[in-house]
């Protein structure tokens, strides 16, 4: 049950906006391995002069930045996958790959309460963590 966090600097019209969430939701999907109804995805638009970017950006109304928030134990290779897709995904929207930047923070499960306030590692999630 990643929790995403998409930051941009522009605004977009919905259905772009939709297509943006969906995006990262379906890169988390496919490199994750989690359940398709498993989405928790925020997009946050920031007015551009409270946004600062690299001045080597060619369209810094593109700058796009992804934070994951997920139980640890997914393998380095299922994060290269993650961070692919994403770019893959946002590029077919017009956000240039080379204007993404993605983190990933591993929590442990005993760190992340769900399901009415239980422990996630007392919880049987239907998938797999360790992918």
């Amino acid at each position: 049950m990643p929790h995403a966090q998409i930051e941009v600097r522009r605004h977009w019209s919905t259905g772009e906006e939709v297509a943006i969430i969906d995006a990262v939701h379906g890169a988390l999907v496919a490199a994750f391995r989690i359940p398709v109804e498993d989405k928790h995805v925020r997009l946050v638009v920031h007015e551009p002069h409270r946004f600062a970017h690299p001045s080597t950006l060619a369209r810094p109304d593109l700058l796009t930045l992804v934070h994951i928030d997920c139980f640890e134990g997914r393998s380095t290779n299922a994060k290269r996958r993650l961070y692919a897709e994403i770019v893959e995904r946002l590029s077919r929207i017009g956000i240039p790959r080379d204007h993404v930047s993605i983190t990933i923070r591993d929590i442990p499960m005993e760190n992340w309460g769900i399901r009415g306030g239980q422990a996630a590692c007392d919880v049987d999630l239907g998938f797999a963590v360790d992918v």
